[in-house]
């Protein structure tokens, strides 16, 4: 399909997933706005190199998704929103009782609280426009959970309600509003982590991607980030126009378990 004359905000972009989802929608016709909380000359770049791959508009705005403001700001600055990707995120991993507070604040801020932000000043942008698509990048474990990521689960756990929410108030819009959940991604800094496990458990590349890495991801594979994009393209079309509220998984089977 052609998207050709939207444009698409893609938070916590300029790596991995965002900007594998900011390709894939460039790609299909859209203008789009990449972002993250640097500014450095590389990030311009990036843009720059989307819009001469596909023969769209496309600029890269800084913004801190933990800054409520500037959450609101990226989307003033962008003047239009016609598609909405929250997919900005951090981690951090320890057992509850010893959890940073600091650490907690932080990821419940980028992975939740921007999405709320983002969404409440781009939906008028949506609703003058007369169409939207929000589209939030949760997890698979925004439907079940793992020991040691208490505030990674509980934010992604509220992107799917929120997503829910959303959905429902504009459900009598031209404007949709779903949670993507993935598995275990074949990002870059994946795969810069695959030699140093390797190395911990002594095994090769493809028995510790399959016996460490995937261990709760039935299929084996890695998701990739072209497959979040076209996912993300696919929740545009006029196909998807009646599925909103609702969760897509792809976790090669993580969640069917």
């Amino acid at each position: 399909m052609s998207l050709k004359g939207k444009t698409a905000i893609i938070t916590g972009s300029n790596s991995g997933i965002g900007l594998g989802i900011a390709r894939e929608l460039a790609k299909a016709g859209a203008d789009v706005v990449i972002n993250s909380f640097t500014d450095r000359d590389e990030d311009h770049a990036l843009a720059s190199r989307i819009a001469q791959d596909h023969g769209v508009a496309a600029r890269y705005i800084q913004a801190d998704m933990s800054d409520p403001e500037a959450c609101r700001m990226l989307i003033d600055k962008a003047e239009s929103c016609d598609i909405l990707v929250n997919n900005a995120g951090i981690q951090h991993v320890a057992p509850i009782d010893e959890f940073p507070t600091e650490k907690w604040d932080a990821i419940i801020a980028i992975n939740l609280s921007s999405a709320f932000h983002t969404t409440a000043a781009a939906l008028p942008l949506m609703r003058a426009a007369g169409w939207g698509r929000v589209v939030n990048i949760a997890s698979a474990h925004g439907l079940t959970a793992s020991p040691f990521k208490s505030a990674y689960i509980a934010a992604k756990h509220g992107i799917v309600g929120m997503s829910k929410t959303v959905a429902l108030e504009t459900a009598q819009e031209p404007i949709t509003c779903n949670a993507i959940c993935p598995g275990y991604v074949l990002t870059p800094l994946v795969e810069a982590q695959i030699p140093a496990t390797m190395e911990k458990y002594d095994m090769g590349r493809e028995e510790v991607i399959k016996k460490v890495m995937l261990e709760r991801q039935p299929s084996k594979e890695f998701a990739t980030v072209e497959q979040l994009g076209g996912t993300v393209v696919f929740l545009c079309s006029d196909a998807a126009a009646q599925i909103t509220g609702t969760t897509i998984s792809v976790d090669g089977g993580w969640t069917a378990l």
